[in-house]
């Protein structure tokens, strides 16, 4: 059992560097996979978030190793969801940044900005919307906006505010960067200010679409994953955007500056780790790395992904846990305790301080 295990995520990989990069399979040794390996390895890619993109590796499969008709049929319907669901979520984008006008326009964080990198777009499974004013008169003209169309805005632990709108989750964030390090964070602002020229997207179907400069996009990020990956878990969706964002963003960020900036941020040997990980894992070539140094092992942030799927929703071997309620707090405490000797080798003085915001968090209102 655990021997088939090991090779069907084997070979989830080999698909999923297929699809994320459009290109053959490199490896086919661990096909053919008989119907329940097929199964188990499209349910793995499901718990991963990355379906769309797994698929697209199958699609190149000699027509000998494809799975049943009827896993296939399956899969392509899935995909067709996917792919419905992020036409719509382009659609939302379109009315909120037309509702809000060209003097409003947040920047889009992760997402569907991100989704541009990859070469099918709509083939990326999305999520919700992340939103950043950089002004807080802004946010709150925004927020008065969605509130006068009868919908209702709430503040979360962390201080995001929350909605859903068309059925689309929004969140509006307070910071732009994951970093709870208050000596580093205020650092960070000043670089923003300077680093925080917004790229637009042009091809949403409505108003144009703004989102983090490079250098902004890829400590968001990298930064992004850091913080779920002390946490409750970290899926490979989320490290396939580091990935295309890398490759897509390569030669507009300087390597000395952000080698500099991670220095600064104390995220170095996470940096390492991570860069390991897209390179050994997925398939990056080493020359798009932001910067070059990066560990011999990826290995402890694999076990990481496997463990917990898509943000830490799916624990090994058990069903999707909730993130509701003081359940869902309690199962994040848990989860950070556990994960201690990882977050302190890795990433000590962000740990505690991301460990003291969520606690200060539940009692602000």
């Amino acid at each position: 059992m655990r021997k088939n295990l090991e090779r069907e995520k084997k070979a989830l990989l080999v698909l999923l560097r297929a699809g994320l990069w459009e290109k053959e399979p490199e490896d086919l040794s661990d096909f053919p996979l008989n119907n329940d390996s097929w199964l188990n390895l499209f349910q793995m890619a499901r718990r991963q978030s990355v379906t769309g993109i797994v698929y697209r590796g199958v699609c190149r499969l000699p027509e000998e190793l494809l799975p049943s008709q009827g896993l296939l049929m399956q899969w392509t319907v899935a995909v067709d969801r996917i792919e419905k669901r992020n036409r719509k979520m382009n659609g939302v984008l379109g009315d909120l940044y037309g509702m809000w006008g060209a003097e409003n326009r947040p920047l889009l964080l992760k997402g569907q900005g991100v989704a541009s990198f990859y070469e099918a777009p709509l083939a990326r499974e999305c999520g919700d919307i992340d939103l950043y004013f950089s002004e807080k008169i802004k946010e709150k003209q925004a927020v008065e906006a969605i509130v006068r169309q009868g919908v209702e805005v709430r503040k979360c632990p962390d201080q995001s505010l929350f909605c859903r709108w068309k059925g689309i989750e929004v969140e509006i964030h307070p910071r732009l960067i994951d970093i709870y390090n208050p000596c580093a964070y205020r650092w960070l602002q000043q670089l923003e200010e300077k680093n925080g020229r917004p790229v637009s997207l042009k091809d949403t179907g409505g108003p144009e679409i703004e989102i983090p400069s490079p250098m902004l996009n890829l400590l968001l990020l990298d930064t992004h994953i850091l913080k779920h990956a002390l946490g409750r878990g970290i899926g490979l969706r989320q490290l396939c955007d580091m990935a295309r964002a890398c490759y897509r963003l390569n030669g507009k960020v300087d390597a000395g500056a952000m080698n500099l900036i991670s220095n600064r941020l104390g995220i170095c040997k996470w940096n390492k780790l991570l860069f390991a990980f897209l390179v050994d894992i997925l398939g990056l070539a080493p020359e798009f790395l932001p910067y070059p140094e990066r560990d011999k092992n990826a290995y402890p942030l694999l076990e990481i992904v496997w463990k917990g799927g898509n943000f830490g929703m799916y624990p090994e071997g058990k069903t999707q846990e909730t993130m509701n309620g003081w359940r869902g707090k309690m199962v994040t405490l848990r989860a950070f305790l556990a994960n201690l000797r990882f977050s302190g080798y890795y990433a000590p003085k962000e740990t505690g301080w991301l460990m003291w915001n969520l606690v200060v968090g539940q009692f602000k209102k």
